[in-house]
């Protein structure tokens, strides 16, 4: 089963990248953030077209989740546990692969808070979230499934995945607090797919459009999947996929993408 995960910044402003780069990759499963539009906007009749089924937790103009799926999508859930007052669209969490009858995997597509300007209520809401996140990972867990959390953490993990750590020093994604709140995810037990597969350093997942970001390669990795331990068993492959951020009208984010071998 191959999963990706890609925040698109706007569906419909990119839908011919996406529908291209479904094509050619031929995900199984798509994780998909910063949608950008309400449920009903979604292009559902073009994505369906691909073979996949789609459950969205979307919002107009900002943020928005989905997560698309060939082998079946199941219980679909939206929204953190936590705070009854957030009304922001950034998780979808669902079951793909139970038809094979072993139960399928638990999958979430998440766009996790910028924070920034630190000094500002975002940072706080960021941190809050990551703590919702981690608890509700922990509860995936003690389900004794596996379970892949993809999507745009926001966060750059460690020197080795931004160009230039001096130049990010006090940025929201790189302060201190936030690496601390994604390592307590991995100590949970989860794992870091692409890096248990590729550790070269400066490997990155989005580049601004500003300044030549990409032609110069000055980018950082702040999109993730991390693993359960059940699903990093089936870890077969890991990667990132940079071909459609070199196309006219591209997400400033690429996909990451994993493989998990079928259940014994």
């Amino acid at each position: 089963m191959k999963i990706a995960s890609w925040n698109v910044n706007s569906v419909k402003a990119r839908l011919d990248n996406v529908l291209d780069w479904l094509k050619t990759a031929e995900p199984d499963v798509v994780l998909l953030q910063e949608i950008k539009t309400v449920d009903n906007g979604f292009p559902q009749l073009e994505i369906q077209g691909l073979g996949y089924q789609c459950a969205v937790h979307g919002q107009k103009s900002y943020n928005g989740v989905a997560i698309l799926s060939k082998v079946g999508l199941d219980d679909v859930r939206c929204r953190l546990d936590g705070d009854d007052s957030d009304e922001q669209a950034r998780y979808i969490e669902a079951t793909v692969g139970a038809g094979a009858g072993n139960g399928g995997v638990r999958v979430a597509s998440i766009y996790l808070p910028n924070g920034n300007p630190v000094s500002s209520e975002k940072f706080p809401y960021k941190l809050a979230w990551m703590e919702r996140l981690r608890a509700r990972a922990a509860d995936l867990l003690a389900a004794e499934r596996p379970v892949v959390l993809g999507g745009d953490y926001n966060v750059i993990p460690t020197d080795d995945d931004v160009h230039d750590p001096a130049a990010w020093v006090g940025d929201a994604l790189f302060r201190p607090e936030t690496r601390a709140a994604f390592r307590a995810m991995l100590w949970l037990g989860y794992t870091d797919a692409f890096r248990a597969i590729d550790p070269t350093p400066h490997k990155y997942t989005f580049w601004d459009y500003q300044g030549g970001a990409w032609q110069r390669d000055e980018g950082i990795r702040i999109d993730h999947l991390l693993l359960s331990p059940l699903a990093a068993d089936r870890l077969t492959a890991a990667g990132i996929d940079t071909a459609p951020r070199a196309k006219p009208k591209a997400s400033d984010h690429t996909p990451v993408w994993c493989e998990l071998r079928e259940a014994a």
